[in-house]
């Protein structure tokens, strides 16, 4: 095979591919069910010739997943779902060492996001990756633009009823990462606005369990951690959403020694979280408790003013969930006597009129990126082969899906566990044929 072919490309420095290629090759080493996968695409090739358009965070991570959907025969072209997500070296790496169409710069502004994103739509691809529906919804704006695609601020939906969507013709199907992002595609689904299906890769078994739980649980910690130096032992951190996500951070804080909150709308999972052993109460009492917020809801709004006026001197506010919409940094400016004071790299300090402090992590983005390197390369090896594997059956499915979201079929979801599980060197027990026939019966047999 010979060298790569040249793509038009936007990143911050191609000098760095040499650095980026190295940050590649640790990922992959850490991901043995996506080389597997890999492994399988380049012998068979199942996507020969299919433009696929991503709007994912550019990591090294994502790269391996890149170089797997390149390697079964895909024209794969990236953009970053998050400006401060964003390895450049990792750009760089795709773009110059393997001819990838990248089109992401660490920090870029929003009208570069939205010009990143309008390119990908422009080139018509076949099947898009998402994390957080940017991409897919620029796709079904009636006109070539992007539609604010971005912020996340105009909420969920996108297009609306009865629009012509401007690039969706060409599209066979999609994925979606991102609880956010399936909300709004099952609002412009209800409205009849979505022209293809979506696989819901995010609420897979597997995904939810590794990803959501032990990676955000993690990583979103980590990134607390790395921007502020705060030690958790002793202090008390509020969790807003007790998801799978939020019920990895808990879980995490807790262990390293935090008293923790919860806070949930939803009865059931303010119950589990109470059976599990956290105080559970709504959010304004818990502002005047907690030393460390972290909201994991999907929602927008979920701290504001009112929350931010009973807070105390020295509150940490760190956002891990997809937009930067959850904490209403609106109603924070305007509490504020001023602008806010950066007094680390990755944190905004606002003093409000009787002189109390709050800290606001990563300007609202998710912290798990904006201030660590997201999820860990053994969990997104977990997620990127749900995304492999949903891409290809996609593709090769003889019988085409309607619009709609769709759960990631269960075979996908039991082979990649049993991938992961091998890897890990783990073996379980199968049913025996008695078993099974049990299973099978509904008399009285005993």
């Amino acid at each position: 095979m010979g060298p790569p072919t040249s793509r038009a490309y936007e990143i911050a420095d191609p000098g760095l591919a040499a650095a980026g290629a190295d940050r590649i090759a640790w990922a992959a080493g850490q991901m043995p069910v996506l080389a597997q996968i890999g492994d399988r695409f380049a012998a068979e090739r199942p996507l020969e010739g299919m433009r696929i358009a991503a709007c994912l965070h550019v990591t090294a991570e994502t790269a391996v997943l890149v170089r797997t959907l390149a390697g079964g025969g895909a024209v794969v072209a990236l953009c970053s779902a998050n400006p401060l997500a964003t390895q450049d070296e990792v750009a760089a790496a795709l773009a110059v060492g393997d001819g990838v169409e990248v089109r992401a710069r660490h920090g870029e502004g929003l009208d570069e996001y939205a010009r990143h994103i309008a390119a990908l739509a422009a080139s018509k691809p076949q099947i898009t990756l998402d994390d957080g529906a940017d991409l897919l919804v620029a796709l079904h704006q009636p006109a070539a633009g992007t539609g604010g695609a971005g912020t996340g601020a105009a909420g969920p939906g996108g297009a609306g009823a009865g629009a012509t969507p401007a690039g969706a013709a060409a599209l066979i199907g999609a994925t979606e990462e991102t609880a956010t992002g399936l909300l709004r595609l099952r609002r412009m689904h209800e409205r009849g606005a979505l022209a293809c299906p979506v696989v819901a890769v995010n609420e897979a078994r597997t995904e939810r369990a590794l990803n959501d739980r032990h990676g955000t649980g993690q990583s979103a910690l980590d990134g607390i951690v790395r921007a502020t130096n705060v030690l958790l032992t002793g202090h008390t951190l509020v969790v807003l959403g007790y998801g799978w996500a939020g019920q990895g951070v808990a879980e995490r804080a807790r262990g390293a020694g935090a008293a923790v909150i919860v806070c949930e709308i939803d009865p059931l999972r303010a119950l589990e979280a109470r059976m599990a052993g956290y105080e559970v109460m709504p959010a304004i009492a818990a502002a005047q408790r907690g030393d460390v917020f972290v909201t994991v809801t999907g929602s927008r709004g979920v701290l504001r003013a009112e929350h931010f006026a009973r807070m105390g001197d020295g509150a940490v506010l760190a956002n891990a969930g997809h937009f930067d919409v959850e904490i209403d940094i609106q109603g924070l400016v305007a509490l504020a006597t001023g602008p806010p004071r950066r007094v680390r790299p990755l944190v905004d300090q606002y003093t409000l009129p009787d002189g109390r402090r709050l800290n606001l992590l990563a300007s609202g983005r998710v912290v798990n990126l904006a201030a660590a390197e997201g999820h860990p390369a053994a969990v997104m090896d977990v997620s990127f082969a749900l995304q492999a594997l949903a891409v290809e059956a996609l593709v090769i499915r003889p019988e085409r899906l309607a619009p709609g979201v769709h759960p990631v079929p269960e075979e996908i979801d039991r082979e990649v566990g049993r991938l992961k599980l091998a890897a890990l060197g783990v073996e379980i027990d199968a049913p025996t044929a008695d078993q099974l026939d049990y299973r099978r019966s509904w008399g009285a047999e005993t």
